[in-house]
């Protein structure tokens, strides 16, 4: 059932949710997956039970112990959720990035790192390191939080966000959680288009 993140009582809804699915006893979701499902059906967004694109990210990347799967779900979600509301790529694409970057900067400073090897404090690529945490049961309390920050922080905010160049018509994220797919003016307030794929964003000749 999708769930539509307005106030608080649907955040707790998600909450519940991702709850629910990690902690089943079929194990079925790890944290990228969890994320990635409840952040979509918070978001309204189609196809909310399909976890697959996000089933090798669990344990940060195939468990090589890279970023937590709790952030790589989530911006797989808000860059869906990016591309469905707003029409201009360019725009949706930085919209999606600087969401994901202030998660990442919040995340790092709530639980002192990112990446999953840091985080669980083993190097769960090796079995034995894999087996002994899963035993502790270290994942139930551990991963569950960093799965609950990433839904609460997406889920409920409402912050202004502009992406790239200010656009002729501001976008935020409770315009883009609130309803279907923007149409953007194209062009930047001083009338000039913003930078696309493969054109220089910032006068340093990097692209998007």
């Amino acid at each position: 059932m999708a769930i539509t993140a307005t106030g608080p009582s649907d955040v707790e809804e998600a909450i519940a949710r991702a709850r629910a699915l990690f902690l089943d006893d079929a194990h079925l979701f790890g944290c990228a997956e969890t994320t990635f499902v409840v952040l979509k059906e918070a978001f309204g967004l189609p196809n909310p039970d399909d976890a697959a694109a996000a089933m090798a990210l669990n344990g940060g990347v195939a468990y090589s112990g890279g970023p937590c799967g709790a952030i790589t779900g989530a911006a797989l979600a808000v860059g869906e959720l990016a591309g469905s509301r707003i029409q201009d790529h360019a725009i949706a694409k930085r919209l999606a990035r600087d969401t994901i970057s202030r998660l990442i900067a919040d995340f790092e400073s709530t639980f002192g790192a990112i990446d999953c090897r840091l985080l669980l404090g083993r190097d769960i690529q090796r079995p034995d390191d894999h087996a002994a945490f899963i035993e502790s049961g270290r994942w139930r309390t551990v991963c569950m939080r960093q799965i609950e920050f990433a839904v609460r922080s997406l889920a409920a905010s409402t912050d202004a966000l502009t992406a790239g160049p200010t656009p002729a018509r501001t976008v935020t994220r409770s315009t883009l959680l609130g309803g279907g797919r923007e149409q953007q003016d194209d062009r930047s307030q001083d009338g000039h288009r913003p930078a696309g794929d493969g054109e220089a964003s910032d006068g340093r000749g990097l692209p998007d």
